[in-house]
């Protein structure tokens, strides 16, 4: 079965026994997802701060066929002017992301 409801890179090296990473797994930060295990699908939105510039938005939808398989569509594009807004909890963990204009990158 595939596993939907990993969040980071860290996350889904736990999850994914032979997973492999080059770089910095984390490099487009989670935004919003959904996910059903029982209908088989999956929705995510992740993007990509360019320090200063803005971002590139990535969406990702994963169905399962019928037959088992799973079809996945994605799209990728730069939004300038945008940079990604986190909010963290007493602990310093990130408990929730979204994306702001960022009036320092206009000028």
């Amino acid at each position: 079965m595939k596993t939907l409801g990993n969040t980071t890179a860290s996350q889904a090296k736990d999850n994914v026994s032979d997973l492999a990473i080059w770089g910095d797994g984390d490099i487009f930060k989670l935004i919003c997802k959904a996910s059903s295990k029982k209908e088989g699908w999956m929705k995510s939105t992740k993007a990509m701060e360019i320090i200063g510039m803005g971002i590139a938005l990535q969406v990702t939808t994963q169905q399962r066929n019928p037959d088992g398989s799973y079809v996945v569509a994605e799209a990728v594009t730069f939004i300038p002017g945008v940079k990604i807004e986190e909010t963290v909890d007493d602990d310093g963990k990130v408990v929730s992301r979204k994306l702001v204009f960022d009036k320092d990158a206009m000028r």
